[in-house]
């Protein structure tokens, strides 16, 4: 675990860490990218400059789940300087709202002004198929918590953030764009939040999918809130690792999970990258 360092504010604890970031690396990055399961492997795109073990940055914990690395890579891709976070933290492991999106504040800090957040998750839309890249239109929160949720600091951004573009319009049209000219099928739908770290039930699909949702997750929507606080534009992109319909639904195989996004990670490695060259 990492030492969680007592700090009289968020702000506070935020120069602490980009303070100390700073002595490891002169990176300055224009884009975060945050890796989801079983997506790590984007990094070694990468041109590293540095890389940091999250248990060595004040104010980061540390990442509980086997397939998430629990680290933060400085470096180049596509020739713009970017920071990736090769592991996340989620509400299931025991951390805070807070603790689960710090790092977000700290690569806002750092100088990046967009970010990139992937993730697998169920396709509960019956258009979609294992494998499938959704970008993220919309998202539905049924964590049960908000990271924005305590005493505001007016120097994080304003209390009551407007959510009405999530997830910006321009940079999933630039996605539009790249697929198209690198011949990548992409889908769009709803992302649904929920804690984990139990799957669902047949009726909670139903449900999800009545009140609109297209896949389904444990993580993402904390990180964008936290990030649109921040004025920062942020794309989401899904990688549909099972499918969760109601009628057909099968034991999940974290396994299988795995692979499937393996096998589609080279291809979310090439939209990511010429998306970063044009944003």
């Amino acid at each position: 675990m990492g030492e969680r360092h007592e700090m009289n504010s968020i702000h506070e604890a935020i120069i602490a860490a980009k303070n100390f970031i700073f002595t490891k690396t002169r990176c300055v990055p224009q884009v975060g990218i945050v890796l989801g399961t079983g997506l790590g492997g984007l990094a070694r795109e990468i041109e590293t400059e540095a890389v940091i073990p999250y248990t060595e940055i004040p104010g980061f914990v540390s990442s509980t789940v086997e397939f998430h690395e629990g680290k933060l890579i400085f470096g180049y891709l596509a020739g713009k300087s970017v920071v990736a976070m090769q592991g996340r933290f989620h509400s299931y492991e025991g951390y805070s709202m807070q603790e689960i999106t710090f790092p977000v504040r700290v690569i806002k800090s750092l100088g990046a002004s967009s970010l990139i957040i992937s993730n697998a998750a169920g396709g509960m839309n019956p258009e979609f198929k294992k494998g499938d890249l959704v970008l993220i239109e919309d998202h539905i929160n049924l964590l049960g918590d908000n990271p924005l949720i305590g005493v505001n600091e007016p120097e994080l951004g304003p209390r009551f953030v407007d959510m009405c573009e999530p997830y910006s319009r321009r940079l999933m049209e630039v996605a539009r764009t790249v697929a198209n000219e690198q011949n990548i099928e992409i889908k769009e739908g709803v992302y649904v939040a929920l804690q984990g770290p139990s799957l669902e039930t047949r009726a909670e699909y139903r449900f999800l999918r009545m009140i609109g949702a297209d896949m389904v997750g444990m993580s993402t929507v904390p990180e964008n809130i936290i990030a649109v606080q921040m004025g920062m534009e942020v794309l989401g992109i899904t990688i549909i690792s099972d499918m969760c319909i109601p009628d057909f639904l099968e034991p999940a195989n974290i396994n299988e999970i795995i692979a499937i996004c393996m096998a589609s990670e080279p291809i979310l490695t090439t939209l990511i990258r010429e998306v970063i060259v044009k944003i």
